[in-house]
C-alpha cells in the first residue's frame, strides 16, 4: 500500500507531533487543581507497589494519605519518571509539595527552561534562528530527564535525516509516557523498511487514549485500512470522531 493512500498529504508540514510549550504560572495566577490531586493518588499507588499514575479526576477530593507515610518517601528516580511527562502547571504543583520534591524536581524544571530556549533558537521567537543551538538546547533538557525535549530533540534528528537516533528518543519518551513520542514512534515504526504495522498500532493506541489528537487520526487510518490490526470501521469511526474533537 503507497504511503500517500495512508498518510496526509505532503502539502502538511510534518507528520510528526512537535509538543506545545506554555509560560510558567506567575505568581499571582493561581494553578489548576488538577496537577495536585495527581500527587497524592501517585504517592499511595507506590506505597501498593504499583508504580502506575492514578486515574484521578479533577472533580474527585485528594485522597487522605497514608497516616504512617510522608510525600518525601516516594523515591526521587520513581518521582522524575512519573514527572517527566508533566507540562509546566504540573510540574510546578509537584515542586510546591515539599521541600525535597523541590530539589529532586529541579533537574526537570531547568529542562522546561532549556526547553523554552530550544523552540526560540528553532522557531526565531525573539533571536535569529539557530538550529543547531536549538539542538543543543533539546539535548540538555532530555539529559536532565524531560519527555518533551525528548520529542522536539527526536523531531530535529528526524528532519536532518538521522532517523535512527531521532527513533531513539521517541522510544525514551514513549517510555515516559508522553502522548507525542508515542505517536511519533508509532510512525516510524509505520514508515520502517520493512514496516511494523503492529507495533505501531499499538503506540497509536496508548497515545490515542491520553488525547493526542495525531495518533487518534493515524489509529482510524489503520483500523480503516486493516494496517496492523483487524479492519473495523465502527472503531475507525470512533476514534476519527475522537480526532475531530480534540482537533489535529
Amino acid at each position: 500500500m503507497e504511503a500517500s493512500k495512508t498518510w496526509p498529504p505532503p502539502s502538511i508540514p510534518s507528520r510528526f507531533s512537535p509538543v506545545p510549550h506554555g509560560n510558567p504560572p506567575s505568581s499571582n495566577k493561581k494553578i489548576s487543581a488538577k496537577p495536585n490531586l495527581l500527587i497524592p493518588a501517585l504517592y499511595l499507588q507506590h506505597q501498593r507497589g504499583r508504580g502506575e499514575r492514578a486515574n484521578v479526576s479533577s472533580e474527585m477530593p485528594a485522597p487522605a494519605l497514608q497516616s504512617t507515610g510522608k510525600f518525601a518517601d516516594l523515591p526521587f528516580d520513581v518521582l522524575a519518571r512519573v514527572a517527566a511527562a508533566f507540562d509546566i502547571p504540573e510540574l510546578w504543583a509537584a515542586s510546591t509539595v515539599c521541600r525535597s520534591w523541590r530539589e529532586a524536581l529541579r533537574p526537570l524544571r531547568e529542562a522546561m527552561v532549556l526547553l523554552r530556549w530550544g523552540k526560540r533558537f528553532k522557531h526565531g521567537r525573539g533571536v535569529r534562528p539557530d538550529p543547531k543551538r536549538a539542538l543543543e538546547s533539546f539535548l540538555k533538557g532530555a539529559e536532565r530527564g524531560s519527555a518533551a525535549a525528548m520529542v522536539d530533540a527526536g523531531l530535529m534528528y528526524w528532519e536532518m535525516g538521522r532517523k535512527e537516533e531521532g527513533k531513539s528518543l521517541y522510544a525514551r519518551a514513549a517510555d515516559l509516557g508522553h502522548p507525542a513520542g508515542q505517536c511519533n514512534l508509532g510512525i516510524c515504526f509505520l514508515e520502517a523498511d520493512p514496516a511494523e504495522p503492529e507495533e505501531a498500532v499499538k503506540w497509536f493506541f496508548r497515545a490515542a487514549e491520553l488525547g493526542n489528537a495525531r495518533a487518534q487520526y493515524s489509529l482510524a487510518l489503520c483500523l480503516h485500512k486493516g494496517r496492523g490490526v483487524k479492519c473495523n470501521l465502527r472503531e475507525a469511526v470512533c476514534y476519527a470522531v475522537k480526532n475531530l474533537q480534540d482537533g489535529i
